[in-house]
């Protein structure tokens, strides 16, 4: 498949950023029912729902401050040199329509929305919406194949359960998708741990079944590109998920999320660990956390827009690789 024009982002130079209706990334939004969805090969999905949410609710109004903030996004990467939309057919999907009231209805929503997604053959870059849409996602992206997933957090969310037995939070999705056979425990690594725990029985799990578990401090001490060469070299060429917590930057960058933790990676070092993303088997990704209600100048937003845009460059490139191979 060419790529198709029809799928390419409004310029600035054309209309200018702070006008016209946000999509993300000013791309062209393409519901399932559009007859041009047959062609998008990257969906950029919002995911507004934080029911998982334990204590500082929020990021259910991230993906529309994510959209709006991306209208600043241009096309071409400063570094690797990637246009993603010369690469591929991307467009904005809309909003899976969570249920406010209700997280088994919200997950079962969102699976089902997922499941279409992937029918299509469509790679998903989601903005959230707390961690636990990531749970959802991966029920659908992983039901043939259990996947790999690269995680930036400085959480593991690999809890088993809060509040006397309650299993679906943001500090449980990792937990279920490996129980449920979705997630390949030996082939996830989770960077950026950090933070006081409850009890340590996150880690003692992740542990017991295999998961990489890197914490800040051997972040720090080895660098981006060490760390990051394990990570490609845990995932290899498994069909490979990433999972993006706004919380893993420090929160002197990124305040605007519901559960920081201080000693985090800066913005650049957020930047530097998608770029060595490129030549993986990507399938999706998410970008999650964000939460306006505690980043009244829209700091944390910027930074989550810019990092959506690394990701969705190293998903495009993915993507355009296993077109061409076919």
């Amino acid at each position: 498949m060419s790529v198709d024009p029809r799928f390419h982002p409004v310029s600035g130079f054309d209309l200018p950023r702070f006008a016209g209706v946000p999509t993300f990334m000013r791309l062209p939004h393409v519901p399932f029912d559009h007859p041009d969805f047959a062609d998008v090969e990257i969906g950029l999905i919002g995911a507004p729902w934080d029911g998982g949410t334990t204590n500082r609710p929020g990021p259910r109004h991230g993906p529309r401050q994510l959209r709006d903030l991306s209208t600043m996004i241009r096309t071409l990467h400063p570094v690797t040199g990637v246009n993603p939309y010369a690469k591929t057919n991307c467009a904005d999907l809309g909003d899976v329509a969570p249920n406010p009231a209700d997280v088994q209805d919200s997950l079962t929503r969102m699976v089902a929305f997922y499941e279409q997604v992937a029918a299509a053959g469509v790679a998903p870059m989601t903005a959230g919406g707390d961690h636990l849409v990531s749970l959802p996602i991966l029920r659908a992206l992983g039901k043939d194949q259990p996947l790999a997933m690269i995680h930036f957090d400085s959480h593991t969310d690999l809890y088993d359960s809060y509040f006397g037995g309650f299993r679906y939070t943001h500090g449980t999705p990792f937990r279920r998708a490996i129980e449920e056979g979705v997630l390949e425990p030996s082939k996830v690594v989770q960077i950026g741990l950090r933070g006081t725990q409850y009890d340590g029985e996150d880690m003692a799990f992740g542990e017991s079944v295999g998961v990489r578990m890197i914490k800040i401090e051997e972040f720090f001490e080895r660098g981006v590109d060490d760390v990051m060469a394990e990570a490609r070299a845990i995932v290899g060429d498994h069909p490979t998920y990433v999972s993006y917590d706004i919380d893993f930057v420090d929160p002197a960058f990124a305040p605007g999320t519901g559960t920081p933790e201080i000693g985090g990676p800066n913005s650049f070092q957020a930047q530097q660990v998608c770029r060595h993303l490129y030549g993986l088997n990507l399938v999706g990704a998410d970008l999650v956390e964000v939460s306006p209600p505690f980043d009244p100048a829209g700091t944390t937003a910027w930074l989550g827009a810019s990092l959506m845009f690394e990701l969705l460059c190293a998903l495009a490139d993915a993507v355009a690789r296993r077109r061409d191979a076919d």
